[in-house]
């Protein structure tokens, strides 16, 4: 087995990860910074957005509940990136995955802890949360069965 093989995929050293926050995505970063992960679902119609937004995409209501989610998500999309500029031995699986308890909503994170020749689409994944600049804590997944370390 070649050294890339036996890599598992991460994410980017928390240091390097800012975010911006505002009054439309502060409940989802709260969320995260307490381990929980949320998704905003229209007061009016029912429909999930993320990423969140001032108004919904489907009514155009100002209205938004923020539900709290199981965690559960399955991989929809995904790519290998082996390397970035500075941290050529960085492997990462950037990825798009479905979240069962809101339906119709994808985000965007890194699938971690994970071979990635043995990410496919439709895999399980567990939501978990990493470390990152100014006290934050970013939404990662990892496969549902794997035991975080």
């Amino acid at each position: 087995m070649s050294t890339a093989e036996a890599t598992l995929a991460t994410t980017l050293p928390g240091e390097h990860v800012r975010i911006a926050v505002n009054k439309d995505t502060e409940p989802f970063w709260q969320a995260a910074k307490e381990g929980r992960l949320v998704a905003p679902q229209c007061a009016d119609c029912g429909t999930f957005r993320l990423p969140p937004t001032p108004f919904c995409p489907n009514c155009q209501s100002r209205g938004v509940n923020w539900i709290e989610l199981s965690g559960e998500a399955t991989v929809y999309s995904f790519a290998v990136v082996h390397g970035i500029p500075g941290i050529p031995e960085l492997t990462l699986v950037p990825a798009v995955v479905d979240l069962p308890d809101a339906p119709g909503a994808r985000l965007v994170s890194n699938v971690v802890d994970v071979r990635p020749a043995d990410v496919t689409i439709g895999m399980a994944l567990r939501a978990d949360f990493s470390p990152i600049a100014d006290g934050w804590m970013l939404p990662v997944f990892r496969p549902a069965d794997v035991r975080k370390g």
